[in-house]
């Protein structure tokens, strides 16, 4: 179960743009574990790495990330 009132559309964008996790950990400097804790909504991001990652998969931060 995720973080509550967090939900992660990560993975989806993550696979339009046909990365693995460990190449996308790669392009923002973080761990492969990570990348798997955010896609799972265990792991709420930083500022810095939510923009990291919405540059890399070329998704608004908002449409990744869902704070209710």
């Amino acid at each position: 179960m995720g973080i509550q009132g967090f939900s992660c559309n990560l993975k989806k964008y993550r696979l339009l743009k046909d990365m693995t996790q460990e190449q996308l950990a790669n392009a923002v400097g973080v761990r492969r574990e990570t990348i798997m804790r955010l896609e799972k909504a265990q792991y709420n991001p930083s500022l810095k790495l939510a923009i990291d990652i919405s540059r890399v998969v070329e998704t608004p931060i908002e449409e990744l990330f869902i704070f209710d």
